[in-house]
């Protein structure tokens, strides 16, 4: 996680540096800027404008700690607050570190998560005020999250938590097995509205659906050198459509070791934000399977078929086999997935 970190005043310092170095210590990236009027006199990187630094931070960054006031914070995030779903984690602690307080984003962000963290490294306390936290009840963005699943619908996310804490029944489906029990106020069966987990864009059970997607999906593809990633894209997208499999779904492409410097190729995973892995013809062809052969694809790069066994090589068991159109070949692998409600586990 990408963390910034601020303070106003020597004490709050000391305590944002603590909290960065231990920051640091469990694995995240936390950085530490101060106004310029300290920054000089402790040896700290510098801003000259909070209202700058702060709108700079919410583009690069994945949480914000301001050491000192509430009400600071406030008015440095306020021209930059857009949507829980795509805002930072904003978390303030006083600089004695007796309360901490998610400002933004507490669920999907994990600002809450975060403050937490905070209060249990100073010894205070977290002031959580989101409505499912306060009553106990099932948080689908934070759950969602927690398991890694994708939310295809903010309105219908909504409708989920306004009928959790309104004690309706929210309804489950789930295309993937399930580990365990339900969460107090879901069950399996019909209901007005309710939560499907699914690779279906289209699947909806329920009147109100809110359809959650792991990220289970491998992207086998060869295609002819040179091929423009717009091709590549569209020849993608028609698969996965032409298979009710929604792209959110995915989470990597895998080809030949010869192709992984296609510009098109690059250029696609770097749209969609996912890596891109490669394997060599002597990796592809010791993959186990049946997959459909090539002879000409075996002279030109010494393996009988790339995408099929690119795919499952990275990805789990063949889902969708070789399609071939416009120069390039896609196939789709998926992994196995067991969804629980523990949120502990995934």
């Amino acid at each position: 996680m990408r963390l910034a970190l601020t303070a106003f005043t020597r004490r709050g310092y000391a305590l944002a540096r603590d909290l960065a170095a231990a920051l640091e210590e469990r694995g995240d990236r936390a950085a530490l800027a101060l106004p310029a009027r300290l920054a000089g006199e402790l040896g700290a990187e510098e801003y000259a404008s909070l209202a700058a630094w702060t709108g700079e931070r919410f583009q690069d960054c994945q949480g914000l700690i301001f050491v000192g006031a509430c009400g600071i914070a406030v008015r440095a995030i306020a021209p930059h607050v857009r949507d829980k779903f795509t805002d930072p984690a904003v978390v303030s602690v006083d600089e004695a570190g007796r309360i901490a307080v998610p400002l933004l984003s507490g669920h999907v962000g994990g600002a809450n998560e975060l403050a937490l963290w905070v209060a249990g490294r100073t010894g205070g306390e977290v002031a959580v005020s989101t409505a499912t936290d306060v009553n106990g009840a099932f948080a689908v963005d934070r759950w969602a999250k927690r398991q890694g699943l994708f939310l295809d619908s903010r309105e219908a996310a909504k409708r989920v938590s306004a009928a959790v804490l309104a004690r309706v029944p929210v309804g489950v489906s789930s295309d993937f097995p399930i580990q365990g029990g339900l969460p107090s106020g879901l069950r399996f069966g019909p209901a007005e509205v309710g939560i499907c987990l699914t690779l279906d864009p289209e699947k909806a059970p329920f009147p109100v659906t809110l359809r959650l997607v792991p990220p289970v999906l491998t992207l086998g593809i060869g295609c002819r050198r040179g091929t423009p990633a717009e091709t590549l894209r569209r020849r993608v997208e028609d698969v996965l459509k032409e298979h009710r499999l929604t792209r959110r779904a995915v989470f990597q492409a895998s080809t030949l070791d010869l192709k992984g410097d296609e510009p098109g190729l690059l250029e696609l995973c770097r749209a969609w934000e996912i890596p891109l892995v490669t394997w060599t013809a002597e990796e592809l062809a010791r993959t186990e399977g049946e997959f459909t052969p090539s002879a000409f694809v075996s002279r030109v790069t010494g393996v009988d078929n790339v995408c099929e066994r690119a795919a499952v090589r990275a990805g789990g068991a063949l889902l969708v086999p070789k399609q071939a159109g416009e120069g390039v070949t896609v196939a789709v692998a998926r992994r196995p997935w067991t969804i629980s409600f523990d949120e502990g586990e995934k």
